[in-house]
């Protein structure tokens, strides 16, 4: 028998598409930052995969946004699947953040007095927040990270990562587990969820033929059984290192717009992120020392320096 076709013509479709555009609602994405941060688009019905090299600051990040997406969206609800780390680990980091005590006095549970007003103030913003934040306990398969999130009603689910997560049924290797977990999380997203999946990465050849996880050679490609997850995910990062503390947030896919990578420092001992403002980053990419910055701003100030004052280092 001949499948029946199935199919909507343009004209049928055109009323509807055209009254949403006039008068719909724009698309709702939840903030998770201030500034650059607030770029990143992370919402109902979106797939964002973060992948980085190991101690690259992927959980780091992403509790980071998790928190601050609380913060800043007082309604939203959300459920952070983690296979490495307890929530206590998972909560010191954040404490570090909040409170500007770094984390290995936190973990290591020195405070003293000094520390006290701190400490409290971190602990005031994270107890507003936690009671619409849940982590999905054993087992971590994705019918058990169903299960609680539609039990927490949450609207954000973060699973980190999904190399380790188990999709329902049977699967020949770990590429066809990962691409069947995949499937099932663009579902979750097409049920008004947004999602966000870390990914480890593989590494790649340098300039000198090593193999390292170089930032210059990730790619799509370099998502670890990348076939579903680079084709399901609506946008994906790679977080790679720089120089010193700062790190770029590698935009290597959007579904919905322009790739725009970020640029951000990594305080490793308060497991912060903050970004780097574009606007005093010129586009060799190299930022200016202390001197050159105090030779620009003196130049900026002349009748000639106003009129090129973001061409200061050309000359």
């Amino acid at each position: 028998m001949t499948p029946k076709a199935t199919y909507r013509s343009g004209a049928d479709v055109l009323d509807g598409w055209r009254d949403d555009v006039l008068s719909g609602k724009p698309p709702t994405f939840y903030p998770i930052g201030e500034g650059e941060l607030s770029r990143l688009e992370i919402g109902p019905g979106l797939v964002t995969l973060l992948g980085g090299a190991p101690g690259s600051g992927k959980t780091a990040f992403t509790m980071q946004a998790v928190v601050d997406a609380l913060r800043l969206t007082p309604t939203l609800r959300a459920v952070v699947c983690n296979i490495e780390m307890p929530p206590g680990v998972l909560l010191d980091r954040q404490l570090a953040r909040l409170s500007g005590v770094d984390l290995t006095t936190i973990r290591y549970r020195r405070l003293t007095a000094e520390h006290s007003e701190r400490i409290d103030a971190g602990l005031t913003t994270l107890a507003e927040v936690c009671d619409r934040l849940a982590f999905v306990r054993p087992p971590f398969d994705l019918a058990n990270i169903a299960a609680v999130a539609d039990e927490f009603d949450a609207g954000l689910i973060v699973l980190d990562y999904i190399q380790r997560i188990q999709p329902p049924g049977e699967h020949g290797d770990k590429r066809g587990s990962v691409d069947a977990t995949m499937n099932h999380l663009r579902a979750f997203a097409d049920a008004g969820v947004a999602v966000v999946v870390l990914s480890a990465v593989g590494r790649t050849k340098d300039k000198q033929g090593r193999s390292s996880y170089s930032g210059e050679g990730l790619s799509l490609a370099s998502f670890r059984e990348s076939s579903e997850l680079e084709f399901g995910a609506d946008d994906a990062f790679i977080l790679t290192p720089d120089a010193d503390s700062e790190v770029i947030l590698r935009h290597l896919k959007s579904r919905n717009g322009e790739c725009l990578d970020l640029r951000l420092t990594f305080d490793k001992p308060l497991q912060r992120f903050t970004p780097i403002d574009a606007a005093n980053v010129p586009s060799n990419g190299e930022r200016p020392g202390k001197l050159r910055s105090a030779i620009a701003e003196l130049w900026a100030r002349t009748p000639m320096g106003r009129e090129d004052v973001d061409d200061w280092g050309a000359n």
